[in-house]
């Protein structure tokens, strides 16, 4: 257990500040990004079920006022749909750019280093280039993983909106 606390220390020293960033806000990407699927799969249907049957209990479904209250019950499913698909992009959006401050930072080491010693120390350049690599690899990587899975949880609010819409207009 030590060893792996000692690897992950030395992995993050390696990557610099930045890395710890995008790695902080990797995890509050996962997190939202779990938390659309379990809503999605396990509190949307419920949900739905509750509204249909509050809908279909009403007498009649044809005058100004019931299409409005159906127009209410579907602006709430398409909230509750919709919500956190807004951070989800954005973080998805300034991933990849926090591993560019990644590359900034890591040149900025790599020439303090040219500075100070020349080209004579091979290690701080190094140093240097992990500082820029790392931040910058491990946006990309999390960022596409991330684009990938805000476009499915946006398809499938799209379609379970319509599927409620139809729903509704059936009842």
């Amino acid at each position: 257990m030590l060893d792996q606390i000692e690897i992950m220390r030395d992995f993050f020293g390696k990557g610099g500040p930045v890395l710890t960033g995008v790695f902080v806000l990797s995890i509050f990407l996962w997190i939202l990004i779990l938390e659309r699927y379990y809503f999605l799969y396990k509190v949307y249907p419920k949900r739905l079920e509750i509204i249909v049957n509050q809908w279909q209990r009403r007498r009649e479904h044809s005058s100004w006022y019931a299409l409005k209250i159906r127009d209410g019950f579907l602006s709430e499913i398409s909230i509750a749909l919709k919500h956190n698909l807004i951070p989800i992009q954005a973080l998805t959006g300034i991933l990849p750019l926090l591993g560019l401050l990644g590359t900034v930072t890591g040149m900025i080491t790599i020439f303090e280093v040219l500075n100070v010693f020349g080209n004579s120390n091979a290690r701080g350049m190094a140093d240097g280039i992990s500082k820029a690599l790392l931040p910058t690899t491990a946006g990309l990587v999390t960022s596409i993983i991330g684009i990938y899975f805000s476009a499915d949880l946006n398809k499938r609010a799209k379609t379970k909106e319509l599927h409620a819409k139809e729903l509704l207009a059936h009842s």
